[in-house]
């Protein structure tokens, strides 16, 4: 039921788009809402963009409309805000859950909230726009730690995705055998991952553990990571694959 009230609502957006001749925005959506969303045959790539404030972006806006038609180009009304430590040398150790529980107890909904990027000890966030002033007027402290709140355009390379270059040896290009060598996971915790609907393939849910991986599929793993499928490299004595792999 859940995900039909998500695809609903998602083309309720996209027809509100077409029919009023104007941009429509989601909140930020999640790799499972994202997925039912490509589920949705009817509506072109041309009439929408994704986009999450930074390139890889787990957690992304759909911006619905075509700027062909529409004759003018409409921003994601999205800001980040960089949340540090007034004294860094007396800062404590900040995570991902401590930014993220402070915004959760100011009463902000999770789907206002995009990626959290901690650096150090401080925090980019990525937020509806509305909600960034608001934000900045609220947050004074993390923890024990006290803190500024701003708005920046200015995004270090660490709010980018980091990306490591890898081979590994395969038997094929099958994405179950891929996953369990990427992440150092058995078969049967693989097979685990496709029934609990872990498993994204360029943003949409996979089932299908016997799926052959394509040159730049995108591969999330929830709980684990992701990693881009380059190309195959050639074979081993024994015949196994080997794989280009960039993970993140």
């Amino acid at each position: 039921m859940k995900d039909e009230l998500t695809k609903r609502r998602l083309e309720d957006l996209a027809q509100k788009s077409y029919k009023g001749n104007h941009y429509t925005f989601t909140s930020f959506l999640t790799e499972a809402e994202l997925s039912e969303f490509y589920e949705i045959k009817h509506i072109s790539p041309s009439d929408y963009t994704v986009f999450g404030g930074r390139p890889d972006a787990e957690r992304v806006m759909i911006r619905f409309g075509n700027p062909e038609e529409f004759g003018y180009t409409e921003e994601f009304p999205l800001k980040c805000v960089i949340i540090e430590p007034i004294s860094k040398k007396f800062a404590e150790a900040l995570t991902h859950r401590d930014f993220l529980g402070c915004l959760m107890n100011l009463g902000i909904k999770r789907s206002e909230i995009g990626d959290i990027i901690v650096e150090e000890k401080a925090a980019y966030v990525f937020c509806t726009d509305k909600m960034a002033d608001y934000i900045c007027s609220e947050i004074t402290r993390v923890r024990h730690t006290v803190v500024s709140c701003s708005i920046t355009e200015n995004l270090p390379s660490e709010t980018q995705s980091q990306r490591t270059e890898l081979e590994i040896q395969a038997a094929s290009e099958r994405i179950d055998g891929v996953i369990s060598k990427v992440f150092r996971i058995s078969r049967s915790g693989c097979s685990e991952l496709f029934r609990e609907k872990k498993i994204f393939v360029n943003g949409r849910g996979c089932e299908n553990s016997s799926y052959i991986l394509k040159e730049n599929d995108k591969v999330s793993v929830r709980g684990f990571g992701k990693f881009i499928y380059i190309c195959t490299g050639g074979t081993t004595r024994k015949g196994n694959r080997i794989l280009k792999i960039e993970k993140f």
